[in-house]
């Protein structure tokens, strides 16, 4: 969750021949081989089978940019407690000294690299727990259907999607005041989650197209529950809450970047390849525009959310 503060046959002829019918080639006359020309019953020669291959164990290459992404912010974690940050509740400062988003600094002190860095900063253990036990489950499923560069690209480009989004509803004010500090990697969940409804519709999948709907109407259930959760945050008013706009923002930015996508397995590698940089540039392209419209909105002194 994103937190904020507030798978021979023959030819036919058979093995036998008459021993009694000449050869279509006799052999040179005066060689006196005609009487021991003949052809004899040979037993067929036993075809050697290939050995049998051991079962193929998973490997930590299966998702390399999984276990990547859930290592690098599992270090940032580890780099926030060595630096005396709370396990359980650290302060607003203490998160935005670690690159939290928080909509001043963003909008009118130009730190729009807030954007991308607080996808990597939690609220404490239990936060970091659950978003990565999603991405873990989430990025298994995903990155053999978008490779390790598509799951890079997807974590970033849907992370910062929703942050954006989030920023843009709570602006705060210029001089500090207002806004929310916000954290957390489940931007980018919800933003693979949207992703996998998009790819698990293809037909391309050689899979059982029972065990596809069932996989992608998890997903689908995943998104609605956690959706419902940050609403009650929101309703209870605890001080933690869950930032909805940040997991809105992703989930929207994750159906958009796997619009143009075909999944990897069931593609051709050329095809593939093409329609992921299209993908990719095509919501580098849009983030930095709606990014544009965003910063120009609020610059021009307009009424804040």
């Amino acid at each position: 969750m994103s937190a904020s503060w507030q798978n021979n046959p023959g030819n036919g002829n058979g093995p036998f021949r008459s021993s009694q019918v000449e050869p279509e080639i006799l052999p040179p006359e005066g060689s006196g081989d005609t009487q021991q020309q003949a052809y004899y019953y040979q037993p067929p020669q036993p075809q050697s089978m290939p050995p049998p291959q051991p079962a193929r164990k998973p490997r930590w290459a299966y998702a390399p940019a999984t276990y990547i992404l859930v290592a690098i912010n599992c270090l940032v974690f580890l780099g926030m407690l060595f630096s005396g940050v709370s396990i359980i509740e650290p302060t607003p400062r203490q998160l935005l000294f670690w690159g939290a988003d928080y909509g001043p600094y963003v909008l009118y002190l130009g730190e729009w690299w807030r954007l991308l860095t607080a996808t990597f900063v939690h609220v404490g253990i239990i936060h970091l727990a659950t978003n990565m036990w999603c991405l873990w489950n989430l990025g298994l499923l995903g990155e053999p259907l978008i490779g390790p560069f598509g799951m890079f690209a997807a974590y970033i480009l849907t992370g910062i999607g929703g942050n954006l989004l989030s920023t843009a509803v709570h602006p705060g004010s210029p001089g500090g005041l207002g806004g929310i500090v916000g954290a957390g990697a489940s931007g980018a969940v919800f933003g693979l989650a949207g992703a996998l409804i998009i790819l698990l519709k293809s037909p391309l999948l050689p899979l059982p197209k029972i065990e596809v709907q069932r996989l992608r109407k998890s997903v689908i259930w995943f998104a609605v529950l956690n959706f419902v959760i940050g609403a009650g945050t929101w309703v209870a008013g605890t001080a933690i809450q869950i930032d909805n706009m940040a997991h809105l923002g992703g989930f929207l930015s994750g159906l958009a970047f796997a619009l143009p996508l075909v999944p990897r397995i069931g593609a051709r590698r050329e095809v593939f390849l093409r329609r992921r940089w299209i993908a990719v540039l095509g919501m580098s392209f849009l983030l930095l525009l709606l990014a544009f419209g965003v910063h120009s909105f609020y610059a021009e002194g307009r009424p804040h959310f």
